[in-house]
């Protein structure tokens, strides 16, 4: 695939994808046969997980570089050459970031029932893309969600906040993905976090600086299927194992009862008690959300969703308005795949803990206990199961301990119930190193999405249409890729020093969104009677009151919000304790584990008693009624930008803003 053919027009690379990926697909199951062959030689596991985390990342360098570019359209919408189908799988793994390969299946197993607030927020995001937004951006026919706000609204000052809300929701969200592929890499390389982080970095990097959005849409459609088949291969097992039938997604209902019926038994046998069951039940409602916090963390999600930067800008790649919709179609289904899984998956895992490590002697505790208690992310009897010794000093230090794990001794991280339920399932390393090179092809197709939007937003937004107007295509260019690499190095350097903050603040990417950009979009093309002052007003107004209430709620706990100090806070993707995964590493006894996540869920509220993680509920009315009050008190918008957005609104024509693309 050479970069001239391309550049005139996809060549034979975009009219042979079926075939390219059909090989690439069966070239990779053949790789897995060869890591199990090899595992069943004696091949140590440190060199298989060597193989197979070089192995993925080598394939995506080497996308990565044979779709370098030296254009403009190319390198920021992939020349809005991306079929549909193929559009919707890039997207799928941009969304499906770390956080939600590995820590979705953990948030179910921590929260159940309350847990699908995630899974419903998340997917029905992309109803909202769909019906109001998405199509509509592409038939504007800008290159970044600020390029939109600054064509509909005039001037550089909707541009500028669109950028300053860009920043704030995005570089969280990448430290978090470098994050991810540090424990991954540390776990399963030996290696040490600080060299995991930047040889993730790295990887990342080399996906995306020479070929921009193009690298990056042809490099997640390869991430996705190493993604979902490593999801679905583990439950797909122990659906089989269990049940007989390897669909877990029909086979969920009874590991659910399996699970009610051996929460009840523990109760009877001593190995739990009432309170703690009732407080944990799986399958019981409002255990730890209550009614008015699960639905607005639902709706919080949802709009978030559909105006994070990084995922709308996938939307810009397609040839059509109508292509663009249909995408929206396909990434629906390819994240309804995992999330559909997702509940089984933590289902299947609990189920398994229960049947074979509750009631278990202390002594006789399985190795994946240990292996993960020395990284500090499973305690038993509220210390990290580092060793036999440790685990058995910290069971004896409880008066009245019967010397056999009971349920409220045992607390596991939910960001590694994914990696650990492999070895938790007693299967071969062949599929703990799938799980593992999944995750990172996670972490790496959404840090690759995310550092992309940010250095299109400061290259082509600040740079190019407000210091640099008359910047050659040469120059913008290498002004994006210098800085997608000070992007990359300032995210990385984050992520090595374990800023807990860092991880609370990732949920907060979902609030801001809503708050400062939601608004915006969608008034934006649904009332052309929206004004600039209005737009810029409502942005800034939405954007302060969801800010000020999470820095509030955080940090100033004196001025009218309820606080519950550092393990009230979520891991805003994974729902778990943020004091769990950042702290646990540094100092295991910090981990508190399965009873102090529940009880940092109840308590974590503020104004109203809603949740710090759903903020936006008071950004989101505020930006529309200032914008529409401003908009109505100012000048309306010209009648040739009245027009210009009704025809916006035909869900067929051409692109109505043609850029250049030389």
């Amino acid at each position: 695939m050479s970069t001239e053919s391309q550049s005139s027009g996809g060549g034979d690379f975009t009219s042979n994808l079926g075939k390219i990926y059909a090989i690439y697909t069966g070239g990779f199951f053949a790789f897995i046969v060869l890591i199990a062959i090899l595992e069943q030689l004696g091949v140590p596991n440190q060199i298989l997980g060597y193989m197979f985390v070089g192995f993925t990342i080598l394939v995506y360098a080497f996308i990565g570089i044979i779709s370098r570019t030296m254009q403009v359209s190319e390198y920021y919408v992939a020349g809005r050459k991306v079929p549909a189908f193929y559009n919707g799988m890039a997207t799928g793994a941009d969304w499906m970031s770390a956080a939600s390969f590995i820590g979705m299946a953990g948030t179910l197993f921590l929260l159940g029932y309350d847990g699908l607030a995630f899974v419903l927020g998340w997917t029905g995001g992309y109803v909202l893309v769909a019906v109001l937004i998405a199509p509509f951006l592409r038939k504007f026919g800008c290159y970044t969600v600020p390029d939109f706000l600054a064509a509909r609204y005039g001037g550089n000052a909707a541009r500028m906040m669109g950028v300053i809300v860009l920043l704030a929701c995005s570089f969280t969200y990448v430290v978090a993905q470098i994050f991810g592929t540090g424990l991954i890499a540390q776990r399963f390389l030996g290696l040490d976090f600080t060299v995991a982080v930047y040889a993730g970095l790295a990887g990342i990097l080399v996906c995306s600086m020479l070929g921009g959005m193009r690298a990056v849409t042809w490099t997640q459609v390869a991430q996705y299927i190493v993604l979902i088949v490593a999801y679905l291969i583990p439950v797909i097992i122990l659906s089989a194992t269990k049940f007989g039938l390897p669909i877990p997604q029909l086979t969920y209902g009874i590991a659910l009862e399996q699970i009610t019926a051996l929460e009840q038994g523990f109760v009877k046998s001593g190995l739990a008690t009432e309170a703690f069951v009732a407080a944990k039940a799986h399958v019981t409602p409002f255990t730890s959300y209550s009614p008015a916090n699960f639905f607005a963390l639902i709706l919080c999600l949802m709009v978030g969703t559909a105006s994070l930067p990084h995922v709308l800008m996938r939307y810009f790649t397609t040839p059509s308005v109508r292509e663009a919709r249909v995408s929206v179609a396909w990434s629906l289904l390819f994240i309804f795949l995992l999330y559909f899984t997702a509940p089984a998956y933590a289902a299947f895992s609990k189920l398994e803990v229960y049947q074979t490590l509750i009631g278990k002697n202390i002594a006789d505790l399985p190795q994946w206990v240990y292996t993960y208690g020395k990284l500090g992310l499973v305690n038993i009897c509220g210390k990290a199961a580092a060793s036999v010794d440790a685990v058995k000093t910290a069971c004896g230090a409880l008066a009245g301990h019967a010397g056999v794990v009971r349920l409220q001794d045992f607390g596991i991280n939910t960001d590694v119930v994914v990696i650990a339920t492999p070895e938790i399932g007693g299967m071969p390393y062949v599929i703990a190193g799938l799980v593992a090179a999944g995750g990172l092809a996670a972490a790496l197709s959404t840090a690759d999405g995310l550092l992309l939007a940010i250095a299109n937003a400061l290259s082509h937004d600040v740079y190019y249409k407000m210091v640099d107007p008359n910047a050659s295509t040469k120059r913008r260019l290498y002004v994006s890729r210098v800085f997608l690499v000070i992007v990359g190095l300032l995210a990385a350097w984050t992520a090595s020093q374990r800023p807990a903050d860092i991880l609370a603040m990732v949920a907060w990417a979902f609030s801001l969104a809503a708050g400062g950009l939601f608004p915006a979009l969608v008034l934006g093309v649904w009332w052309k009677r929206t004004t600039s002052q209005g737009a810029v007003a409502g942005m800034i107004a939405g954007f302060v009151v969801t800010l000020g209430y999470l820095l509030l709620s955080r940090y100033f706990p004196g001025y009218g919000v309820a606080y519950f100090g550092m393990s009230s806070l979520l891991n805003p993707i994974t729902g778990a304790p943020v004091v769990d995964l950042v702290k646990t590493m540094a100092a295991p006894d910090a981990m508190q584990g399965w009873v102090t996540g529940a009880h940092a869920m109840a308590s974590k509220v503020g104004w109203f008693n809603i949740n710090n993680i759903s903020a936006a509920i008071f950004g989101l009315p505020v930006g529309f009624g200032v914008m529409i009050v401003v908009s109505l008190m100012t000048k309306p918008p010209s009648e040739e930008m009245q027009r210009f957005i009704e025809e916006v609104r035909k869900p067929r024509g051409k692109t109505m803003m043609e850029e250049k693309t030389a």
